[in-house]
């Protein structure tokens, strides 16, 4: 099996994340005796600097983790709510039946900073100058402008100039899209972080004293007073109107970062665990559950995929990704445990047969009768264009020719003590929102993911969370961890069974998994404006094979060739516990994600 890299051993510890230099200051960070929790906090700012494209201050972080003490994977809930102003009612009465994909009604309240900090609190030994410090150098003085940053910003180059005049003045210095490979700083976003550092210090020298301090000087004080005030003002978004936004500060003070308990799974020898149906993390357990039912029929040859495993793997995610659709959410009960029962596995594995299903077929978990939004059960998004004109991009994921865009970060830690953490961070891209000239970033637009529709487990609620297509995942293995994931918008949980299934089925190691060619369905509804979808259509890496695009097309797929290497940026970590020895492995894919560690 061919492989870009090695598969990066050692015992101290190892960073694998979306972008060299976030790997390296997490690395740096565990060097001077910080853990993994300091590590990927450093790590999570860095990539708030370097990928402004795929994330921001202004967006969103869930993570999930286990530590040294107790194995036991838990959730950090980084991912913010709705404003109290949000309302179906509010987004109706200006004529919408979407909640635009851009702009300042599509924000919810930031959660990174308090997700990020919370982490460091509760479980990081270093101070918060001590982890923000590397993010600060690159924005204060500059960072390489990886390829992809100038095109973005060439796509939305017109909508700066005549409709977000304070991105324009960050982004087009001089008027001019900034060349790739140039040094970019953001010495606005610089002069917040040290603001929120002196009033962090200005109560003690007490390490969580700061931290506390810091918290409320976001949520409660200069930063929250400055979105609100931005938000009042009316911006263009993608309904091709100007809005102003409904998020204020008291939206912001009323809230702050939880834990949870994951969704887990038992899938033969290993625990799957992933974040609750607030976010998609369940998918890839409804995925791994029937696919282990199926495990006779998968196989790899000489770390490729069959077409056979590729049929089922697909099908099987078209059934998990229609139960999302009529059951995940934040807004009402999900029935959990009856969606992941090997009764319920049992019935939706008899819907699949060798031909490629071009329906969405939810299921009906415990006998109750699903129900879809409207807008999907009416047909609507079916075939659409997912990148209007004259508007902005929402999440800037995979076309439908299969064409990396980016989309969001990835970042997989583990220390020689032990802890270990998944992280995807999002949101507040350079794209999403207009940039606040006070603080030097934009808002999310993760409220784009609720629908205006009434009873439904994803509607538009105050209060509620916008049920996310973040999804980083934790495995245990005979006490052993795996950390993954990937960004990916929609495909995360469908790369991340690429990854799992050459892993777990294939006998690949870290590095060659994710290296194995990746494939994902686009048969269902995107989570971002405006919800398209393709029926039947299978994206795929070429190098699955001509003979396997050939028998895929026999059953019915619509295969879109998307090249040898398109799709998927994972990361991955493991620790084996009983010899201490650590390993990582980073998607080269774009030529940004790395892995370090010694």
């Amino acid at each position: 099996m061919f492989t870009t890299r090695p598969e990066l051993t050692g015992t101290v510890g190892m960073v694998a994340s979306t972008h060299w230099l976030a790997s390296a200051a997490g690395m740096a960070v565990l060097e001077s005796g910080g853990n993994a929790f300091d590590a990927a906090t450093a790590a999570g700012f860095v990539l708030q600097v370097v990928e402004p494209h795929l994330v921001g201050p202004g967006g969103d972080m869930p993570a999930i983790f286990s530590t040294a003490a107790d194995p036991t994977p838990r959730v950090l809930c980084g991912q913010g709510v709705a404003p109290a102003g949000a309302t179906i009612e509010h987004y109706r009465d200006l004529g919408l039946d979407l909640v635009p994909g851009s702009g300042l009604l599509a924000a919810v309240v930031p959660g990174a900073w308090d997700g990020w900090l919370t982490l460091l609190r509760d479980h990081g030994t270093k101070s918060l100058r001590e982890v923000l410090d590397y993010a600060i150098g690159y924005a204060r003085n500059g960072f390489p402008l990886v390829e992809r940053i100038p095109t973005t910003i060439e796509g939305v180059r017109q909508l700066f100039t005549e409709h977000w005049p304070t991105s324009a003045e960050l982004w087009l210095p001089g008027g001019e899209v900034p060349k790739a490979g140039t040094l970019f700083p953001n010495p606005v976003l610089a002069d917040t972080w040290e603001r929120l550092l002196r009033e962090a210090e200005s109560v003690g020298s007490d390490r969580e004293a700061q931290i506390e301090a810091a918290r409320k000087a976001w949520y409660q004080g200069f930063v929250a007073a400055e979105i609100e005030a931005f938000s009042r003002k009316p911006h263009r978004d993608d309904s091709g109107r100007d809005h102003a936004g409904v998020l204020t500060g008291q939206d912001m003070a009323s809230w702050s970062a939880t834990y949870e308990d994951p969704v887990t799974v038992q899938v033969g020898d290993w625990t799957l665990a992933k974040c609750g149906p607030w976010s998609q993390g369940p998918t890839l357990a409804q995925q791994a559950l029937m696919l282990h039912e199926l495990r006779d029929r998968l196989a790899y040859v000489d770390g490729v995929p069959t077409a056979e495993t590729v049929h089922l793997a697909i099908e099987v995610a078209k059934l998990a990704f229609a139960d999302r659709e009529a059951w995940y959410g934040d807004s009402a009960d999900v029935p959990m445990a009856d969606l992941l029962s090997a009764e319920y596995t049992a019935s939706r594995l008899a819907l699949i047969d060798d031909r490629a299903s071009l329906e969405l077929r939810p299921g009906s978990p415990g006998g109750r009768a699903p129900r879809l939004p409207a807008y999907i059960a009416e047909g609507r998004g079916i075939g659409g264009d997912d990148s209007p004109m004259n508007a902005a991009v929402g999440e800037p994921t995979v076309t439908r020719e299969g064409q990396m865009r980016g989309d969001t970060v990835h970042i997989d830690v583990v220390d020689r003590w032990g802890n270990v953490i998944s992280a995807t961070p999002s949101g507040g891209w350079l794209q999403s929102s207009p940039t606040i000239p006070s603080l030097g970033f934009a808002l999310g637009s993760r409220a784009q993911m609720f629908w205006l529709e009434e009873n439904l487990p994803a509607s538009l609620v105050p209060g509620r969370r916008p049920r996310t297509t973040l999804s980083p995942s934790l495995a245990l293995r005979d006490g052993a961890p795996l950390a993954f994931g990937t960004p990916g918008g929609d495909q995360q949980d469908q790369w991340q069974l690429c990854f799992w299934l050459a892993h777990t089925i294939g006998g690949l190691n870290l590095q060659a998994a994710i290296d194995a060619p990746m494939w994902h369905s686009a048969a269902f509804p995107l989570s971002f404006y405006p919800r398209s979808w393709q029926p039947g259509e299978l994206v795929a890496e070429s190098r699955l094979g001509a003979a396997a695009f050939d028998e895929l097309r026999a059953r019915g797929h619509k295969v879109v060739d998307a090249g040898p290497w398109a799709l998927g940026r994972l990361s991955a970590v493991s620790r084996d516990p009983e010899s201490g020895l650590l390993r990582a492995g980073a998607n080269a894919r774009g030529m940004q994600g790395y892995a370090v560690g010694r």
